[in-house]
């Protein structure tokens, strides 16, 4: 991937940007590439940088145990979750919550396929958004409705499994 002919209007985040826009953004990003195998970010691990998956595929998981948790069951093979597998030709924009909270890192982004990502972090998002506070507007209501949408996938499958949770539980009664 060269990021020189990288079409940064055809970045979801950034689609329908000005050329001004793009041009700003684009100033608070750097280069990353990582080979198969590596681990982008860890659950639990502290981090404050997003990022812009722009070739390769990247897995997401989920740790299915609370930290130092133990269960009674004679074998769990794997206790991760995959929340999703992201490929490099949708841009795919993750690590983004790190911006806005200072919390530990909520999944593990694990490179499958040797990848290239911009990578921006909070000290520099945020010195964008002063400087441009129309941009800084627009870009915080898109990741506001992200975050939105993650809330309501992530309360479909509540109900999904206090559903599950009550038929089991009142078969086994």
């Amino acid at each position: 991937m060269n990021l020189d002919t990288l079409d940064w209007s055809k970045i979801p985040l950034f689609e329908g940007f000005p050329p001004e826009w793009l041009a700003a953004v684009q100033d608070i990003f750097d280069h990353l590439k990582l080979p198969a195998g590596a681990v982008l970010i860890e659950e639990g691990q502290s981090g404050d940088e997003m990022f812009v998956l722009v070739s390769g595929r990247v897995r997401v998981t989920k740790s299915m145990l609370l930290k130092d948790m133990v269960l009674p069951l004679a074998v769990v093979d794997n206790p991760r979750k995959v929340l999703a597998t992201l490929d490099g030709s949708l841009h795919p924009v993750f690590g983004e919550i790190a911006l806005i909270d200072q919390d530990t890192r909520s999944a593990t982004v694990t490179v499958l396929e040797d990848a290239e990502f911009l990578r921006t972090d909070r000290t520099r998002f945020f010195g964008l958004t002063e400087r441009e506070p129309l941009l800084a507007n627009r870009l915080l209501l898109l990741l506001a409705r992200r975050f939105a949408a993650t809330i309501r996938k992530g309360n479909a499958e509540l109900v999904k499994l206090s559903t599950a949770l009550a038929l089991a539980l009142s078969r086994g009664a």
